[in-house]
């Protein structure tokens, strides 16, 4: 594998609107070593907006990559240098994105009908710092045939300094299909993101799209150089803590689902103490109960209660207290069940 700052066997894909910072220390808790990736953040945003909001972290949340949206080589230069001053580990440019709000802003998967100014944004990013500059991209968009304007794509960027590309092994439909559609629809080409490795054997090359469970991250590693999960890892993301164990064959993470819960409890206070709201928060952890035993009582109290404008701490304490009332009955019924198969036997033997 290619000689790299950062150890991206196991990523976690950036999700708009999802991966934030709240979200982002919640993961944290299951897993030391996965990368983690922000939402997408517009090169616009950053240089005429808010950027404490845009760019604060925990220093918890590391390895943390900061994917910035932009097409503009000076414009996403500044954009890397703030990126250093604020403490991340790698800046990834989106040219993946496939919607028409990112087409309008011209980035996203738009760009890879445009390898030279794409390589054009890498050699600036790359000359603005020493951060790990790296490219998030499909295998294709629209009309565009076959393997070569891939490799024609990932040779223009790798030649300008790109040493890690991410590749959603889907092709980008930029008219007729929705985001959420393009997620699902194109079908899924893994060769084509083995190929590249092949032919490119010094990048390094993580493959992202429809990778669902660990077993699935793990499968791809005698291929390519790394795996990124994204939507797999929301809807359940207790599955985190095996990575560190069996990914990176580092100590297993022996965090119970309770454990995880109440290992943020400080953090929720802090943050309601300096005006975040629980829900903000809470949303993330919806499915970490995900079949067990209370799951569903306890996204149904925080969905009701988390929202409220003095919602505290104690909504999820009760929420949590509800799926060890759950757990508890499911256990007293295992265990009633078994004295009663065991009475019946002793019944026949007679």
């Amino acid at each position: 594998m290619p000689n790299n700052t950062l150890d991206r066997r196991f990523c976690v894909a950036p999700m708009l609107d999802w991966s934030d910072r709240h979200c982002r220390f919640f993961w944290r808790k299951m897993s030391r070593r996965a990368v983690l990736y922000t939402e997408m953040v517009t090169t616009g945003a950053l240089l005429h907006g808010d950027q404490h909001r845009h760019l604060q972290f925990s220093t918890e949340e590391q390895p943390l990559a900061l994917q910035l949206g932009g097409s503009d080589p000076s414009d996403l230069a500044k954009a890397v240098k703030l990126a250093k001053q604020w403490g991340y580990d790698e800046v990834n440019l989106n040219c993946g994105c496939p919607s028409d709000r990112v087409q309008n802003g011209f980035f996203g998967a738009c760009l890879m009908a445009r390898p030279s100014l794409v390589a054009d944004c890498v050699a600036a990013m790359i000359d603005a710092s020493d951060l790990p500059v790296t490219v998030k991209h499909r295998i294709g968009i629209d009309d565009q045939e076959g393997y070569e304007p891939l490799h024609d794509f990932v040779d223009q960027i790798h030649q300008a300094g790109c040493n890690t590309i991410i590749v959603h092994a889907r092709k980008a439909w930029l008219q007729g299909l929705s985001p959420k559609e393009n997620r699902e629809i194109p079908p899924l080409n893994y060769d084509m993101v083995y190929q590249l490795k092949n032919d490119f054997p010094k990048l390094e090359v993580i493959i992202n799209g429809g990778i669902d469970s660990i077993d699935d991250a793990l499968s791809h590693l005698s291929h390519v150089d790394g795996s990124m999960l994204g939507r797999s890892i929301y809807q359940n993301p207790y599955q985190l803590v095996e990575v560190d164990e069996r990914i990176y064959a580092d100590e297993a993470n022996q965090r119970s689902r309770q454990d995880v819960i109440e290992s943020l409890y400080p953090y929720i206070e802090k943050e309601l103490a300096s005006g975040t709201r629980l829900h903000h928060i809470t949303r993330h952890i919806l499915g970490i109960f995900n079949g067990q035993a209370g799951a569903r009582q306890f996204r149904r109290h925080l969905s009701q209660h988390a929202h409220r404008n003095d919602a505290g701490l104690e909504v999820l304490q009760e929420a949590l207290a509800l799926t060890t009332t759950a757990q508890q009955r499911l256990q007293d019924y295992a265990q009633q069940r078994a004295a009663q198969t065991l009475q019946e036997s002793e019944i026949k033997i007679r």
